[in-house]
């Protein structure tokens, strides 16, 4: 089912029914939560009720959404409930046992993941998507619903994070047209990325000095790391860790790189991968449970320090190695900085 069908049956299926819950992955980014109240002004927008639903801590940078004082960490009852950039239920922030007291009478799953699975009683899948919430911004147009300030903070800030700042892949020409749309609709891009990216906590600051002396760099990976022993000693949140791998794919002649997040309870680490597009990161991510994009993706894997970095960083060393040569410009040699 082509975009423009999947849309159809979508519009189809949400004026049939009352009212909805709205949520997305565990820990959730700014496409996570930018989306799903984008979805929530759009829902009461056309006269449905809607609850967005996330159980773990907003991050502080994404207070000044509107809607976010409205956000619910109780799953409602709902005649639907929509799952936002999710690649099965397991994967949202609200516990399956929860989800299952809920009896959503109809589960819909809009994810734009490489590696997007069809879970759900309707999905639409569209890997070609900038972000979740331009898959959401289309959804508004189709409708006719007028973009108000409201929608275009919410979905904007969704885009802007999920590209990169337009820098990732996957933006395009229509990527900018979108933006161009939410700004003439009432939005501000120097205010959303004013209080996403320059209202950092010092711990959020201190926490990178010691990411960035962790790093190491292989040929054309670099990698680094922080430990719960690290985080404590700088009282850094799981939020705080957010942009680390981004820093370190900036770094001249790196073609993939993998920061990586030691997990409390057991030898665990959280790990996200980033490339400059040419290393498919979403396929490392899939050889240990995770997914997610062509040059930004995720997974958890147990394990030591040094045999989770043993194992991933020669995954990606295999594929910069295949690169030809015209693109790996600049190898460098294995080096720590410290």
């Amino acid at each position: 089912m082509d975009n423009q069908a999947s849309i159809s049956t979508l519009l189809e299926l949400i004026r049939e029914r009352d009212s909805f819950a709205v949520t997305s992955h565990i820990r959730p980014d700014g496409d996570a939560i930018g989306s799903s109240l984008g979805l929530m002004h759009l829902l009461e927008a056309m006269g449905k009720r809607a609850t967005v639903v996330f159980v773990d801590e907003i991050p502080p940078n994404f207070h000044f959404l509107p809607g976010v004082d409205r956000i619910s960490s109780v799953f409602p009852k709902a005649d639907a409930a929509i799952l936002l950039e999710c690649d099965s239920i397991v994967r949202c922030s609200i516990d399956r046992s929860e989800f299952d007291k809920a009896q959503p009478l109809l589960t819909i799953n809009i994810d734009h993941h490489q590696t997007g699975r069809e879970f759900a009683d309707f999905n639409w899948i569209d890997p070609e998507a900038a972000a979740v919430g331009a898959m959401v911004y289309d959804l508004v147009v189709a409708t006719g619903v007028t973009i108000t300030t409201e929608i275009a903070d919410c979905l904007y800030a969704a885009i802007l994070t999920d590209t990169g700042s337009f820098n990732f892949s996957g933006t395009a020409a229509s990527t900018f047209a979108m933006a161009e749309r939410l700004i003439q609709s009432g939005t501000s891009a120097s205010k959303i990325a004013r209080a996403i990216y320059a209202c950092n906590p010092a711990s959020k600051v201190r926490l990178l000095g010691i990411a960035l002396s962790n790093l190491q760099i292989d040929e054309a990976v670099c990698w680094s790391y922080v430990t719960l022993e690290e985080m404590e000693s700088v009282d850094a949140s799981v939020e705080d860790c957010e942009g680390v791998a981004n820093h370190l794919i900036g770094i001249a002649g790196i073609e993939a790189a993998v920061f990586l997040r030691e997990l409390p309870g057991h030898n665990e680490f959280r790990l996200s991968l980033r490339s400059r597009g040419n290393v498919d990161v979403s396929k490392v991510a899939e050889t240990f449970g995770g997914g997610g994009h062509q040059s930004a993706s995720g997974c958890s894997v147990e394990g030591s320090l040094s045999e989770v970095t043993e194992r991933v960083v020669g995954q990606l060393l295999s594929a910069c190695r295949q690169l030809p040569r015209q693109v790996v410009k600049a190898p460098q040699p294995s080096t720590l900085l410290a």
